[in-house]
């Protein structure tokens, strides 16, 4: 990687602005994180925080509509949220848009678990759904050709184009993380499983969340989502839904329950008795480098209390998020715990240490072990 050629993100933004193209539309991938932190210092305008990636299609096929030139922004682990718009809106519409879309789990290349099928899959996949593409050139005045030439094709053409972008292509700006003197991610979760019976099931969603569960209180009834963004809150509800008798805790966060938002709604139509749902909010996509989310302008407690949880709460103090959790899994749910917390972890995070296979199949034998023991005293 130190080896890698690469291109700085200003390059990259300030050619394609010229070229025409803009606004640009996205979901944070580390790897794109220089471009998302260069329109935030320079033009914040023109960029748009989509809460998940076919939401971002869609928005730039109306940009598109409405007289623009607009550009996708996405980690290619995230192209099966996108694979819809792409085919049944863009494609039979002739909206044709640039897409740059990372290339996680390149062949070849160490990267996680999670990222290697997607990986795999990328090329071919682009090429399913009849989008020509590219690598992205790290070559200044190749890149200028290579948008010269994309936009010739794509406004000819009426058909979406990708520029693929490995790892390190796009070098890194460094810039400061916000201060906010809220409790950091780790004592919130630290204090929360502390209040736990081990045989709570705790689901935590992709990223640190995930990671430091793992790396501070890993337990045999936990499960580290480590891909899937979104999906944490709806797996703990799957869980629920089979097991009355166990409770569940989700450790989710906010850029990862906007993503899927439908979750509250079938999580608030099931309700599930024994069920805490705790929400960390930084306000920010702070894996994949802090770029803001539009957890701001959203009230979570509103929009639970509209999808039928039984309780809704808010906290910024770690303590009382723990206390609100312990009373949650007792019953009556679902309930909501929302937890302000400041961006920042620990530089020496490690990742996780356990294969997704281990950890599914640990969790499916604390689940099966707890199964015959209740049928056992039932008979």
């Amino acid at each position: 990687m130190t080896d890698q050629a690469s291109i700085d993100a200003g390059s990259v933004m300030r050619t394609l602005v010229e070229a025409g193209f803009g606004p640009f539309f996205g979901v944070p991938c580390s790897f794109l994180a220089p471009l998302v932190t260069w329109c935030e210092q320079n033009a914040p305008e023109a960029y748009v925080a989509a809460n998940n990636e076919g939401e971002a299609v869609a928005m730039a096929a109306g940009s598109y509509l409405a007289g623009r030139r607009p550009v996708v922004l996405i980690q290619n682990s995230g192209l099966g949220n996108a694979v819809n718009p792409f085919t049944s809106l863009c494609h039979p519409m002739r909206i044709p848009l640039l897409l740059l879309v990372t290339w996680r789990g390149e062949p070849g290349r160490p990267d996680e678990p999670q990222h290697r099928l997607m990986g795999s899959i990328t090329l071919p996949l682009l090429d399913l759904m009849e989008i020509d593409h590219q690598q992205i050139s790290t070559e200044t005045t190749a890149f200028r050709e290579q948008v010269r030439r994309l936009s010739e094709d794509m406004w000819g053409s009426g058909l979406s184009r990708a520029l693929v972008v490995p790892g390190g292509s796009i070098r890194p700006e460094s810039a400061a993380l916000p201060t906010s003197g809220l409790p950091p991610r780790r004592d919130v979760i630290a204090a929360v499983v502390r209040e736990l019976p081990d045989d709570v099931v705790v689901v935590a969603t992709t990223g640190k969340t995930a990671r430091e569960l793992e790396a501070n209180h890993d337990r045999p009834a936990n499960l580290y989502v480590v891909g899937s963004m979104g999906c944490a809150s709806s797996i703990a509800l799957g869980i629920a839904g089979e097991r009355h008798d166990r409770a569940v805790v989700v450790l989710d966060g906010d850029g990862a329950a906007l993503m899927r938002l439908e979750a509250m709604v079938s999580i608030g139509a099931h309700r599930p008795e024994r069920f805490a749902h705790v929400l960390l909010d930084n306000g920010a996509y702070e894996s994949t480098g802090g770029q803001r989310s539009n957890s701001s302008g959203v009230d979570f407690l509103a929009i639970a209390e509209a999808c039928g949880y039984a309780t809704a709460r808010t906290t910024d103090d770690a303590a009382i998020a723990a206390g609100h959790t312990r009373d949650a899994v007792a019953g009556g749910g679902p309930h909501l715990i929302r937890v302000g917390i400041g961006i920042g972890s620990d530089p020496a995070l490690g990742r996780p240490s356990k294969s997704p296979a281990a950890v599914a199949e640990r969790l499916r034998g604390s689940l099966a072990a707890r199964s015959m023991a209740v049928h056992a005293v039932d008979r």
